[in-house]
């Protein structure tokens, strides 16, 4: 399965991108230690950083030399540091970090939050300061394994927005749902029990997400109680770096389902209705044309 670093490079992930090359890609991480945390990635996806050719090597640092430069003239800092792990996504990188002190480089230190409007000017910021040019860097022979990148996605058109989720069976036929429905297959909510998570699309009401709104949505009763949750917090424990069940792979996956959600679509929300034992869960943002596309799930707490 390809990593969640090649569906950027593919284009079937969204991403804040500062800067692209034929060979390489950097973007801002959506989990970042800092303002202006930046990702840099040789588009062809080797797992190992120390797998990659010298010549490959040498030229994502060089690569990552001019998109840090971009970094330290739109961000203020001190020094742009330099790391590399490995552990969490099977797709060599390099984190770039803004830094005024050593401790803005601990890993161990909690991500922030920014929000889309503040990451799409930070991606401007830098990428007008990267360098587009660095005479005397050599070009990379050309490699029929690279994935080639900056591909447009071609949307479907698609059918008339419905005031309520399609049955299974003409979900499965909607192309609005076809990423969700790619992204979600086979993961579940991991509570007390376990529960799909299931594609859904929306018209949005009338009169906007009201509580009462949400309600018919989900299906419950009227007037039962809705409270937000921020879609980050919601998965937590499913996107912590081994998963809910210690599986990294898996734990990818609700990562690439959390940046679809934040990025594709516009204030993405977690909605929970009631209380236990079962708490039926709506996950919903805005795309285009207004529709409201997400997900929905049980949670179960006794």
């Amino acid at each position: 399965m390809p990593s969640i670093f090649s569906r950027i490079v593919s284009g079937e992930l969204p991403a804040h991108k500062v800067a692209e090359d034929e060979h390489h890609l950097a973007f801002l991480d959506i989990t970042p230690l800092v303002e202006g945390h930046t990702l840099v990635i040789p588009k062809r996806e080797v797992d190992y950083i120390f797998d990659l050719p010298p010549s490959e090597l040498a030229a994502l640092h060089q690569f990552a030399q001019r998109v840090a430069r971009g970094v330290k003239a739109a961000v203020p800092c001190k020094r742009v540091g330099v790391a590399v792990i490995g552990l969490e996504v099977p797709h060599a990188h390099i984190h770039l970090i803004p830094m005024n002190h050593v401790a803005d480089m601990n890993f161990a230190n909690p991500k922030i939050k920014v929000d889309e409007r503040r990451m799409n000017e930070l991606a401007a910021a830098i990428g007008a300061q990267v360098p587009t040019v660095v005479p005397g860097t050599p070009a990379l022979p050309a490699d029929p394994r690279d994935t080639k990148g900056g591909r447009e996605t071609v949307e479907a058109s698609e059918p008339e927005v419905k005031a309520a989720h399609a049955p299974q069976g003409e979900a499965a036929a909607d192309p609005a749902l076809a990423p969700l429905r790619e992204l979600t297959k086979g993961l579940q909510f991991i509570s007390e029990s376990e529960a799909a998570l299931e594609p859904v699309r929306f018209a949005a009401p009338a009169g906007g997400l009201t509580d009462d709104a949400l309600g018919q949505l989900a299906g419950v009763p009227a007037g039962t109680a809705v409270e937000k949750q921020e879609l980050t917090y919601f998965l937590r424990n499913h996107t912590a770096d081994q998963g809910v069940l210690g599986d990294p792979a898996l734990a990818n996956r609700y990562k690439s389902l959390q940046m679809y959600l934040k990025q594709e679509l516009s204030g993405t929300q977690v909605y929970r209705f009631g209380t236990g034992p079962q708490v039926p869960v709506l996950v919903l943002g805005e795309g285009e044309g207004g529709q409201l596309l997400g997900f929905k799930t049980v949670l179960t707490e006794t």
